[in-house]
Formats: C-alpha cells, structure tokens, sequence
C-alpha cells in the first residue's frame, strides 16, 4: 500500500544505562495531584477523584534542550512533573498490580498556555488548545525499574534561571502512581510507550524567551529546557 506522504518518526526517549530508545506512544496528564496546587488553581483538592487531559504523542520534547515560546499567549507557564513510562499493557489492574506495567520513571515538563487554559474552562469547554500543543511536553531520560527501584519518594524541584519555584516531595502525590494507574487503566487498556505526567507542586508561573527551566527529581536524570523565540510563520 502506497501512502500520501511519509509520517515523521514517533519521538523517542534515551533510557539510563541502555543504547535502545522507548518510544513515546500516548501522553496522559493528571490534573491537580498536589494539594497546594489544587488550592492555587482555586480547587479544593479534597473533593475530586484524579482527572486526566492527554497530549499528542508528537508534543513529547526528549531530552529537553530549546523549545519555541508558543503562538497565541501571553501567559506561558511550567509544571515540573515526575513521568511514569508504561513498559506492558494493561486493563483493568488493581492498585496491588498496578506498577508491575511500569518500565520507569523520568524528570517532564507539563508546558502550559495558560490564558488559554483559563478562558476555556471558564467556558466550560475543554483545555486542549491550552495543553495540547508542539513542544509542549519536554521528558529527561527515563531511569528503568529493573535494578533501581520505583520512584515513591523523595525531592522534586524546579528552577527558572538558577531561582527555586517549585520545591515539594514525591510522597506529597494526593494520588500515588499504583492509583492513579489503576484509575486510568478502569477507562482505558495503557499501551507499552504510555506516558503518563503524575501532576505538579504549587509554585508554577510564566517563563518568558531566554529562561532557563531546570526540573531535578531525586534518583533521576535532571531535565533542563531553554524557551527560544516564537516559531517563524510559514510561507
């Protein structure tokens, strides 16, 4: 069978300790899963179960490096997040089982128009445009489990330009990552190359050309990302 044109090659992230590469298939994000940022994002983080938008696979950002800043905001902000890569696929899984799916965990960036964000929620209408974009999901390399361990604990912080803005635990999650892989997988079959972003701590904010963001989770590979121009419009 012939095709119109050829697809890109999915995107694919670097593995600590192994030459193959994991490519990245679907990307779910879990919203407000730290109760501080619940309550700067005005929600009483007592009163709901774990919620999921997605992002195309294509927005993934391996390794980080420089993104453009995008087009249509004015309010473009961070959420520093401890990534979970499914290594199986898996339906249905109790809480007990729900990390055997697990292949490991890295160091992402959720990148957030934000204004966007805002205006469609207050519409009622769904957040994709404020989400859902090119560049928006930058991954560090991805620390396997098999001789590591999973990520449960420790120190998750983000700086932008040297400055501390994000600073809080991994025991902090309002939802662990055995839960909220069991929710997920209740609705929908998680494939092997499955994303998924765990939420972010309190303390996000607007980056502007020229920052520097850092995300440094305990046990894992650091991730830094330089937001560049805007892109150049086409002809």
């Amino acid at each position: 069978m012939s095709l119109l044109f050829e697809q890109p090659d999915p995107p694919s992230v670097a593995i600590v300790g192994d030459t193959r590469r994991f490519p990245v298939g679907r990307i779910f994000c879990v919203g407000r899963n730290y109760a501080a940022h619940a309550r700067e994002m005005g929600k009483d983080p007592d009163r709901e179960a774990p919620f999921f938008f997605t992002k195309f696979g294509s927005a993934a950002v391996p390794g980080g490096g420089a993104i453009p800043y995008p087009p249509q905001t004015s309010n473009y902000q961070y959420e520093g997040e401890l990534v979970v890569a499914i290594g199986k696929a898996g339906m249905g899984l109790d809480q007990a089982n729900a990390l055997d799916i697990v292949y490991g965990y890295a160091a992402g960036l959720d990148m957030t128009r934000r204004d966007l964000q805002f205006e469609a929620r207050d519409k009622g209408r769904p957040w994709d445009i404020g989400k859902n974009f090119a560049w928006s999901a930058p991954v560090g390399r991805i620390r396997p489990v098999a001789g590591h361990g999973h990520a449960m604990a420790g120190a998750i912080r983000l700086s932008v330009n040297g400055e501390i803005k994000q600073a809080a635990n991994l025991s902090d999650l309002l939802w662990s990552c055995a839960e909220l892989i069991s929710h997920l997988s209740n609705f929908e079959r998680l494939l092997p190359g499955d994303l998924i972003y765990t939420g972010t701590p309190a303390g996000v904010g607007a980056v502007r050309t020229g920052d520097l963001i850092e995300v440094t989770i305990e046990g894992l590979e650091p991730l830094s990302v330089t937001i560049g121009g805007p892109e150049p419009r086409s002809v």
